[in-house]
């Protein structure tokens, strides 16, 4: 019988939940929410692993923050942080990334295809998150997109078009490297 999830696959599961905690940390602090480099690597992970396995690296990474691990911005963890007034985007990266993997899974996608999964993952995340925002802190959605969405937006396409060139080069090698 064979294997369906090697331990090279989880090997690289776990890097992206490393990768994601690390990437989290950089940050700039903007205004309510910081940005940060954390949703770099949700997009990678959406491009380059399949379904099951993106969701599987972002939920371990949900998972390690709610249980205290100091993974999110600003080593931050627990409930309070998966739960509070940015918590809508941290589960956001869930839907984000699993939503890129099933676009994209299998590969040798054009640089346009991967774009448009990427941009679609985002705004599932900033819908969940800013849904969550409006909530907790009873803004309007007019108030919450000009706070949580809008200056995010440059940042993010720089994001995308990271993880576009990224993915793009990553992608045979890591098919070598998982079998």
């Amino acid at each position: 019988m064979r294997n369906s999830f090697p331990v090279a696959r989880m090997a690289v599961c776990s890097l992206f939940v490393a990768l994601t905690a690390i990437c989290a940390q950089i940050i700039i602090p903007i205004g309510a929410v910081p940005v940060s480099l954390s949703l770099l690597p949700v997009l990678l992970c959406g491009a380059l692993l399949s379904p099951t396995e993106a969701a599987a690296s972002m939920t371990v990474y949900m998972v390690l923050g709610l249980v205290g691990v100091p993974v999110f911005a600003g080593f931050t963890g627990g409930p309070a942080a998966l739960f509070g007034v940015t918590g809508g985007y941290i589960l956001g990266y869930l839907p984000c990334a699993a939503v890129i993997a099933l676009v994209l899974h299998g590969g040798g996608k054009p640089w346009w295809m991967r774009a448009l999964a990427m941009a679609a993952g985002i705004l599932l995340c900033y819908t969940l998150g800013t849904d969550w925002f409006m909530r907790l802190t009873g803004r309007t959605a007019a108030e919450s997109l000009g706070i949580c969405v809008l200056p995010f937006l440059p940042f993010d396409a720089i994001k995308i078009a990271l993880a576009v060139v990224l993915s793009a080069r990553l992608e045979r090698p890591l098919k070598r490297f998982c079998g």
